[in-house]
């Protein structure tokens, strides 16, 4: 499902919260907004997902206009929070059942689909406790569920992964990657540009309400320098001839380590072997979202609240 957004501005009071962006999420993709806390990833999801009123602009989702077809739009999205929807004293089928409810599934259908989500988020074996005493990872998995009972073409997911451990993160970014798989399409806001750079096809980053870059993960990492080689060394003699047979380098005495700006490393180590000099350690840095991030911001993407 295909969103398209011109010229959105939303302002609270006299501040500025988004200052006229533009961007399209192709259908069937994993579209990322990224940007510090306060940026406003978060207006920007709480608008396409018809939840508040946009100040001017042009967005249509699935070809309906936001501000004449609202109706329509909602009954094709699911929205995943920064924050659980979860129902604490339900049980994690209750909560699935509740949500079959409200999108008025038919009883034999509900029974199935409820069973389907268990099996598909690993909740069997917990659907019959009370979700207050699911971990952090299992609550959001089980938010995740509720979301597609519904069996939306468009999904939100609001920093789904904040707060998660490594395991539970990697869990959910396969379970993205299944649902777009299956011809979903995914609009994704993090402020974790990893997440970003494993998920998205496409990435748009957003700093002071303003659109900075937007373009695939390759091609936003083509656009600034930040590749080099580290060379590490065994002692401090060996990284003073190594610094000066290569004058470009950046000394690390600390580390034992010269940083040289990209090279191809095969000639590093030619270079260095003719001259005598042994490296314990070689190893290649490629520019990556956060060094995207840094150069159009001056800052990185992670800020704490």
């Amino acid at each position: 499902m295909t969103v398209e957004v011109e010229g959105l501005r939303k302002s609270f009071g006299e501040r500025v919260v988004l200052g006229g962006i533009d961007f399209t999420v192709p259908d069937g993709t994993t579209f990322a907004l990224l940007g510090p806390n306060g940026a406003g990833k978060t207006t920007a999801v709480r608008i396409l997902s018809t939840l508040i009123r946009f100040d001017g602009g042009r967005v249509t989702v699935g070809g309906h206009d936001l501000r004449r077809e609202p109706e329509a739009i909602r009954r094709m999205i699911g929205v995943t929070g920064q924050f659980s929807a979860v129902d604490d004293l339900l049980t994690g089928a209750e909560n699935l059942e509740l949500m079959a409810d409200l999108h008025h599934v038919g009883r034999a259908a509900r029974r199935d689909r409820v069973a389907a989500l268990l099996d598909r988020f690993d909740l069997v074996e917990a659907a019959g406790r009370a979700a207050s005493t699911y971990s952090g990872g299992m609550r959001r998995r089980l938010d995740l569920a509720m979301t597609l009972i519904g069996r939306p073409r468009l999904i939100f997911l609001d920093e789904p992964t904040t707060g998660l451990d490594p395991r539970s993160r990697r869990m959910m970014w396969q379970t993205v990657r299944d649902l777009v798989a299956d011809g979903v399409t995914i609009f994704l806001t993090t402020q974790y540009l990893e997440e970003a750079d494993q998920l998205a096809g496409r990435v748009a980053l957003l700093d002071g309400g303003r659109i900075v870059a937007d373009g695939t993960p390759a091609e936003l990492k083509r656009r600034v320098p930040g590749g080099h080689v580290r060379l590490r060394f065994a002692d401090a003699g060996t990284l003073g001839a190594a610094a000066a047979l290569f004058t470009d380098g950046e000394r690390d005495d600390d580390g034992l380590s010269l940083r040289l700006p990209a090279a191809k490393p095969r000639e590093l180590l030619d270079r260095l072997d003719r001259a005598g000099i042994e490296a314990e350690e070689l190893s290649v840095h490629s520019p990556d979202l956060e060094d995207v991030f840094l150069a159009l911001t001056g800052r990185t993407a992670e800020v704490a609240p």
